[in-house]
């Protein structure tokens, strides 16, 4: 489970739209599993939130009662999402994903002017902002001058969906349309199943109303820099999704391939921790002519309760989840491919048991480089203690997950594989050097 992120998803229509944004929150339920929310417009707003996960929690009742032609939806894992307020700039709902570095600061700045809050999250921290400008652009412009981190926000409202992406542009957020529709997603991946074709990126820093006239630019913030998240293509976003231009699965091809080159171990086959590795470990077949083949099956009926699960209960459902394939095991020196290592217990996990199932050898090759920081850009449930190679050498870490050898791609071969300049890219996970 990525625990990382939260995914916003909005839609302006001509027909009902909530169908739509029940299958586009769908579609990003990666990005966060905890919560799910969809808020409509339809002569007033609508708005229905629940804890788990899309499929298992929104009823046919709740898209009944949520009927419009425009909205936004969210999934999370911190809270409940949109949230409706009353305001000067009248009712809205409002959705955001990022994090705010100096969110206690701006807390505790508000309530000194006399402001007041229902809940301490940052979402009606960034509406409480937002409604001190003379208009939703005015406040959009105040929020970029106060707020530190990263963010994209969809503001849902009578004149239609406010879109805006902070101007360091960390966190993706792209443009669709089709026959009938505008959207705007945390990924593209919705829009296929939608019959939607990527528009284009929302410009870092750019501020879009969108509504009956469609797309309409009404301010690009200038920063001082563009920082993508780097972590998007090599974790984070679904194998399915491009942003920026660049396709994801493409990006992980090629950071598998530049794994294999000058990796000189010799192996029966190279295969994947599913489906995070999958991507990484056919470039790595690709490039190394090694033979690729599975050595896990992914149980279809397994992480699907429709029941809260304990902490207990989920770490089994993890185990459930996977199985290993004997036949493609027995005797083999296998290439184990994965997106990354943060503490090593799950890695450790799967290379102890495709040994007990009489792997010769287990090999790691890991497609990110080594996380030495918690994001500080993100909703990161990471802190320094958990990760592994902060503490450990390469060596130690092969040691200590059981592997025979161990090897991570380089930060420069990370940077070759995305194809974006590095100035252009938040690499702060693996350098721990901040942007600002």
């Amino acid at each position: 489970m990525i625990e990382e992120n939260c995914g916003v998803f909005g839609i302006y229509s001509n027909k009902n739209c909530v169908e739509k944004i029940f299958y586009g929150i769908f579609k990003l339920q990666h990005r966060g599993q905890k919560h799910c929310g969809i808020s409509t417009y339809n002569k007033k707003l609508k708005i229905i939130t629940h804890s788990g996960f899309v499929r298992h929690t929104f009823t046919q009742s709740d898209l009944k009662e949520l009927s419009g032609n425009y909205g936004i939806g969210h999934v999370s894992l911190k809270e409940k999402q949109p949230i409706i307020l009353e305001s000067k700039l009248g009712n809205f709902a409002i959705a955001i994903a990022g994090n705010i570095i100096n969110s206690e600061e701006l807390f505790k700045e508000l309530k000194n002017e006399g402001y007041s809050f229902f809940a301490h999250t940052q979402v009606e921290l960034l509406a409480q902002i937002i409604v001190q400008g003379r208009d939703f652009i005015d406040g959009l412009k105040k929020l970029s001058q106060k707020v530190k981190g990263s963010y994209v926000i969809l503001i849902l409202s009578k004149e239609g969906i406010y879109v805006a992406r902070d101007p360091y542009g960390f966190k993706p957020l792209i443009l669709g349309k089709s026959k009938e529709d505008f959207i705007v997603s945390s990924e593209s991946r919705p829009f296929s199943f939608l019959n939607a074709v990527i528009l284009r990126d929302v410009k870092p820093g750019e501020i879009i109303l969108i509504n009956e006239k469609g797309v309409q630019t009404k301010e690009v913030i200038k920063g001082k820099r563009v920082a993508f998240c780097a972590f998007e293509w090599g974790y984070i976003a679904s194998m399915d999704s491009i942003i920026e231009g660049i396709s994801v699965s493409k990006v992980r091809n090629n950071l598998g391939f530049l794994l294999a080159k000058d990796d000189n171990v010799e192996a029966d086959i190279v295969s994947a921790i599913p489906f995070s590795g999958i991507g990484y470990a056919l470039g790595y077949h690709k490039g190394s002519k090694i033979p690729y083949d599975e050595v896990f099956l992914i149980d279809r009926f397994a992480s699907r309760s429709y029941l809260p699960l304990t902490q207990k209960e989920r770490e089994k459902e993890a185990d459930l989840k996977l199985s290993v394939i004997e036949a493609n095991v027995k005797d083999k020196r296998i290439i184990l491919c994965d997106d990354s290592i943060v503490r090593g217990t799950q890695i450790r996990n799967k290379v102890l048991e495709l040994k007990s199932f009489g792997a010769k050898e287990v090999h790691v090759r890991v497609g990110c480089p080594p996380l030495i920081a918690p994001c500080l850009y993100d909703l990161s449930t990471r802190s320094y203690k958990e990760l592994v190679a902060k503490k450990y050498t390469v060596e130690e870490i092969a040691r200590r997950i059981g592997a025979d050898t161990l090897r991570y791609n380089t930060i420069e071969n990370f940077i070759k594989g995305i194809g974006i300049p590095e100035q252009n890219l938040c690499l702060y996970c693996w350098t721990g050097k901040k942007i600002f």
